[in-house]
């Protein structure tokens, strides 16, 4: 006998400021979903999740769970008030003796327990949130951008979480890789109606695509009934007046269907001008050593920058990414080596913590006050690449409307937030951008064209991101920061990198904690092991590297968004074939960490 659905909403309602942001939206969720939600920035995805937990009530329709199933939700900004640590907040619902979960969670995610609430970033604060969900185990997850904050390691153990997981989930993100690899249907949020394709994120683009070109179609066919109807009214109407009056009355619906139609919102206006240009070698670092106290950032760095050169910096969260930017820009010096800046650089930074933005000030004021934007004697107007713009004009070129113009930052969303530190950044002429964390919290529609728009900048880029697949379109050349001033650089993209790198076996066993103060390091033997373990032993790395590079291949294959559509069984045989290689993976690790310890 089938189950009850885990989550039913039916017909539900809701209404912000008088204008409906849902009308009558009927949602299943059952017993393995794996859905993406997907839609613009200010669409309301994150209200629909706050509705599907319970967090939000509409004002009409109906929400159902049934009785004993248990729905999980990890909100933007959880609230921790009356919590000490991270710790304690994470572990406030976890029955006794399942503290084990969330130290699993914790070790893979990134999350300190012990961090205390009152200190903790915002990005800690998710962490905890994450890591409470997972321990938590609920039938069905509701995770809001989860990928945010986390470093790519930390996003790939989410991704084998939620990939092995038997619970349920609906995800809001804008990560491609991460949607990619682990949804199986569709949650498309568009003008209030909410829309379900039974296939993965993969075939999203197509699919709005072909929706939309039936909605068009639909207006123009409807436009020329209107005109039609019209044209017989005002040449005919006088000699049949009695007989057509339901006629006039049905042009007069059609009129009203029409107004009542909402307009797709266009694309935000992104374009970055290049500034003048700039010298042949933009950056050159020399044996660039820093350290902060213990903490070693950097040593022994050598990389140079040309011109058109993009460049992206990996490596896990805390292993000091932004500040090589600042070493590399000459904001901070160096303890050793030295930083040569090419000639003529016009510098524009995309900062991470949004910094460059008051909260507190409204869109309007926050460009207006900014000095390279400011335009003399004038509040309305700011200076845009040389000419005078009035602000509204130019909020509206970034999708913001004019009473949002007066609105406080602090009320933005995290995508409207980017989108008007992106409206500062290229409101001026640059010739090198530095781009930190630029792909939090952006739609994939927005993400798309600033993908675009770098790939015809003319200038030079500097990009931190933990977006693999934002990276793979993006960048010539990839940094990767390995801890301990270990950097390494490796010719494009994310994909590239992990194809390059050396066995994770040699990363493991260089990243092994130091022995404590006063005791003797153990001498490397292998005498414990057999002569074939100790041959299975130096083979393993081998292997590892070889399972990787290989995956890799494959998610690149799959990365394709057309390959579903377009050869079906050649995407089946390749997603068995990455399941397989993963497995396989995992064993041998495990089997070298298990001969390692033993030698």
């Amino acid at each position: 006998m089938a189950r009850a659905p885990l989550l039913q909403l039916s017909t539900l309602s809701l209404t912000f400021g008088g204008n409906p942001l849902f009308d009558g939206i009927d949602l299943t969720v059952q017993e393995g979903d794996r859905l993406a939600l997907v839609g613009r920035n200010g669409s309301g995805k994150s209200t629909l999740m706050k509705l599907m937990a319970g967090e939000v009530e509409g004002d009409a329709g109906l929400r159902v769970v049934p009785p004993g199933v248990t729905v999980g939700y990890m909100e933007q900004e959880p609230e921790m008030a009356g919590f000490a640590t991270l710790g304690d907040y994470a572990a406030s619902r976890l029955p006794e003796g399942e503290a084990w979960r969330l130290a699993l969670a914790a070790e893979g995610l990134g999350f300190r327990p012990e961090t205390p609430v009152a200190s903790a970033s915002g990005g800690e604060r998710r962490r905890a949130a994450l890591a409470k969900l997972v321990a938590e185990a609920p039938e069905l997850m509701l995770l809001d951008e989860p990928t945010n904050h986390l470093d790519i390691a930390a996003i790939e153990w989410l991704e084998n979480f939620l990939n092995d997981t038997r619970a349920a989930f609906v995800l809001i993100s804008h990560d491609r890789a991460f949607l990619n690899r682990l949804t199986r249907a569709t949650l498309w949020l568009d003008r209030g109606v909410l829309r379900r394709r039974e296939l993965g994120f993969f075939g999203f683009e197509e699919w709005r695509e072909e929706t939309w070109a039936e909605e068009d179609a639909a207006r123009h066919k409807l436009d020329r009934k209107i005109k039609a109807e019209a044209k017989w009214a005002v040449e005919g109407i006088s000699a049949r007046r009695k007989r057509n009056q339901g006629r006039v009355r049905a042009l007069a619906a059609l009129r009203e269907e029409r107004s009542s139609q909402i307009r797709r919102k266009g694309t935000a206006a992104l374009e970055f001008e290049s500034g003048t240009t700039s010298g042949k070698k933009v950056i050159e670092s020399v044996g660039l050593g820093k350290a902060f106290g213990d903490r070693r950032i950097t040593r022994d760095f050598d990389l140079k920058v040309l011109r058109g050169d993009r460049v992206a910096f990996v490596g896990p969260n805390g292993v000091g990414k932004t500040t090589l930017l600042r070493l590399l820009t000459g904001e901070i010096a160096p303890d050793a080596g030295k930083v040569t800046l090419g000639t003529q650089l016009e510098i524009a930074v995309f900062d991470q913590s949004r910094a460059r933005l008051d909260p507190e000030e409204s869109l309007w004021v926050n460009l207006t006050n900014d000095p390279l934007m400011a335009v003399s004697g004038n509040s309305d107007q700011v200076m845009v690449r040389g000419m005078p713009r009035h602000v509204v004009g130019y909020l509206k070129d970034f999708l913001f409307d004019e009473a949002q113009a007066r609105a406080p930052v602090k009320s933005l969303s995290g995508g409207e937030r980017a989108r008007l530190l992106l409206a500062k950044l290229m409101a001026r002429p640059s010739n090198l951008l530095i781009l930190d964390e630029p792909t939090n919290d952006l739609d994939v529609e927005t993400l798309d064209l600033l993908q675009d728009i770098l790939g015809d900048y003319d200038g030079t880029v500097l990009l931190v991101s933990h977006d693999r697949d934002f990276i793979d379109r993006v960048a010539t050349t990839t940094v990767a920061l390995e801890g301990d001033g270990r950097a390494m650089v490796y010719p494009g993209g994310w994909s590239d990198y992990v194809s390059q790198r050396p066995p994770r076996a040699e990363a493991k066993a260089a990243a092994r904690p130091a022995e404590a103060p006063g005791t003797a390091a153990a001498p490397k033997k292998v005498e414990g092991l057999s002569f074939t373990e100790k041959k299975r032993l130096e083979a393993l790395p081998g292997l590892i590297e070889k399972l990787e590079a290989e995956m890799a291949k494959l998610h690149q294959l799959m990365a394709d968004p057309d390959l579903f559509t377009r050869e079906p069984v050649k995407f089946k045989k390749a997603s068995e074939m990455l399941a397989e290689r993963q497995a396989a993976l995992a064993a041998a690790e495990e089997e070298w960490l298990e001969l390692a310890e033993k030698a």
